[in-house]
This record gives structure tokens, C-alpha cells and sequence, in this order.
């Protein structure tokens, strides 16, 4: 979770412990004693009781698509800090009895082309009530639905992740230090991946090109955005997309792309603007302003105080669940 090896382990405890003892915690070849537990705790920055879990989520459970930069260990550790939040979830729903399961399977249609990856998004959109009015949080819409949104602190070069937790438990992974617009843009490419059915052939850049298209729709219609710009425009200024960024959360690339997409403007005319974009440091800033309030996954803390305010865990445990200490939850809760 950490990314850590095991000299790097070492050096963080002060090399309170060899090398050759931390491999055999490892393979189970001997036990810390409590002063090196406590000690271990401190140095990966988790709570004594983490040691002490029994983990029930599988690693070979989840499936991440290979697309980003990171290298090998760096996607390992987000692997195992999302297992190890995933599993926290996953306990705490199961102390409320709460069956919270995902149920949309669109594996009856084919996605081949841009424009049945937005009919599968206009689907959706219908399914859960949406209208063609603007998502103000993604991420409740997301958990509310049945999927695990997991935000995590990691390089820029990392956008996001997606997979099935024990073949059952939709997770989507986001970078917690991207804007807002790219973590809600994120958050629907990956809800792509869960659900878009492509044909076996289809080579992985058009499923992300697709699943792009899709997420596109899902923040801001078609319908709706042809409605506000025309069906057809030779220049759109930045003026007129800003206050269609602030309400949608979409941002000022993903709108012109979606121009291009739709026929309103030409494949030349996006061309130019990205020229423009590359060659003007003032321009791109203003085009790349993140103009949208962050969102935040807050289910699973909900969820811990509301099993604290109904008595069915321990002060402890929360803070067990929460990664945090006893007296961070007491002076935190507010009964009213």
C-alpha cells in the first residue's frame, strides 16, 4: 500500500528490525512482538487493529484495466489500498444489512461507433431518472448505485481505474489531486468500462475513445448542448462555454471535442483550436481553469456514525474502519 520495499520498511523504523525479520512477518515465519507491531503500524501509517483484520477480499477478485503510466509498483499499491478500503466498505454494509448491489447490465447491445455509446448513455441516464438536467455529484450518483468510488492521493500521471471486487462489487478508482472536472469526467469513462460491451476485436483505443464519448454524454446531452450552441458554428468563443463548464462540470476540451463529435464545428476548426491552445501559455490557462467545487466520497464515513449512532459497532472499531484514532471520533461526533 505504501510502495514501500522492504530496505525502504526498515529505514522508516529507524532499523529497529532487519530485513531478514520483516520477510518472515511476511511468509508468516514468525511474529512481531508488540512494541515492533506498534512500531510497524506507525511507520506504514495504519492502526494497530489493521494487523489484526481478516481480509476477505480477493486480490485475484479484482481486474484493472492496464492503461496507465505508472509504473508496476505504483499500480500495486493502489491495488491494495483500494482492497483495503473496498473491504472496510464492504464490512460495514454487511454490519447494517445493507445490500447495496449494482444491477444495470446493458450486455444486450453491441457498442461499435460513438453514437451507440451515447444511445447506452442516454439509456442509463433514463434508467436512473436523470432527465437531461445537469449531474450535481457524480460520485453520490455513483455509490447511490451501487458502485464503490474510491479517491486516491497518486501521481498526476494517474487518471483512474476500474474493475469487480470478487466478481461482484463495482469499484471505480479516481485520482483524489485531479480537478473536478477531470475526476467526474474520470469517474463516467471508468463507468464505461463496467458497462459498455464492445466486440472481442475492438482494439483499446477505440473502447477508450468510445467509453470517452459515453462519459461525455452522461455529463452534458447532446441534445441539450446543441440546444445552447447551435447544430452548426464556424467559432464558439470561451465565453460561451465557461458558464456550460460551471453548470455541467464538464470541462472546456471535453465540450470542443464534443463539438467536433457532433458535426458543429470541423474537424479543422478543433485542429486550430489546439494549436492555439499549444502554442498560448495565457490561453491554456484560462481554457484549463478548473471552474467546478470538488467532489468527495462520503458514503462509507456516513455510514460508520450512522452504525456509531445506532450502537451496532464500538467507538474503537470506528476508528479501526475509519484508519483513524479513538479521540479523532469522539470530539468529531455531533449528536443533534
Amino acid at each position: 500500500m505504501r510502495g514501500l520495499s522492504m530496505d525502504g520498511l526498515c529505514e522508516r523504523m529507524n532499523n529497529a528490525v532487519s530485513k531478514q525479520s520483516i520477510s518472515k512477518y511476511e511468509t508468516g515465519k514468525m511474529m512481531p512482538d508488540s512494541t515492533t507491531l506498534i512500531a510497524l503500524s506507525q511507520a506504514l501509517g495504519v492502526n494497530v487493529d489493521f494487523f489484526f483484520r481478516p481480509f476477505t477480499v480477493s486480490l485475484d477478485g479484482i481486474e484493472f484495466r492496464k492503461k496507465s503510466r505508472l509504473r508496476v509498483s505504483s499500480l500495486k499499491a493502489i491495488k491494495e489500498k483500494v482492497l483495503d478500503e473496498i473491504e472496510r466498505y464492504l464490512e460495514i454494509e454487511n454490519l447494517l444489512e445493507i445490500d447495496n448491489l449494482f444491477n444495470v447490465d446493458y450486455s444486450d447491445k453491441i457498442v461499435n461507433n460513438p453514437e451507440e455509446a451515447r444511445e447506452i448513455a442516454v439509456r442509463l441516464r433514463e434508467d436512473w431518472k436523470l432527465g437531461e438536467d445537469a449531474i450535481s455529484n457524480i460520485t453520490f450518483l455513483l455509490e447511490e448505485n451501487g458502485i464503490k468510488v474510491i479517491q486516491i492521493e497518486t501521481e498526476e500521471e494517474f487518471d483512474g481505474l476500474s474493475g469487480f471486487v470478487n466478481e461482484v462489487h463495482p469499484v471505480i478508482i479516481v485520482n483524489k489531486n485531479a480537478s473536478a472536472e477531470r475526476q467526474r469526467f474520470t469517474a463516467l469513462h471508468e463507468l464505461g468500462h463496467l458497462l459498455l460491451n464492445f466486440n472481442s476485436d475492438m482494439l483499446d483505443n477505440d473502447k477508450e475513445r468510445l467509453c470517452s464519448i459515453f462519459a461525455n454524454e452522461m455529463l452534458l446531452p447532446a441534445s441539450q448542448f446543441i440546444e445552447m450552441v447551435g447544430s452548426s458554428r464556424k467559432d464558439i468563443s470561451l465565453q460561451e462555454l465557461i458558464p456550460l463548464q460551471m453548470q455541467y462540470g464538464l470541462s472546456i476540451d471535453a465540450m470542443m471535442y464534443k463539438a467536433k463529435e457532433l458535426g458543429i464545428i470541423t474537424e479543422q476548426r478543433h485542429k486550430g483550436y489546439c494549436i492555439k491552445k499549444n502554442r498560448s501559455s495565457n490561453f491554456r490557462k484560462q481554457v484549463e481553469e478548473n471552474r467546478y467545487p470538488q467532489e468527495e466520497s462520503r458514503r462509507f464515513q456516513v455510514l460508520v456514525y450512522k452504525a456509531i449512532s445506532q450502537e451496532v459497532i464500538s467507538i474503537s472499531k470506528a476508528s479501526s474502519l475509519l484508519n483513524c484514532s479513538v479521540n479523532e471520533i469522539r470530539s468529531s461526533i455531533n449528536y443533534i
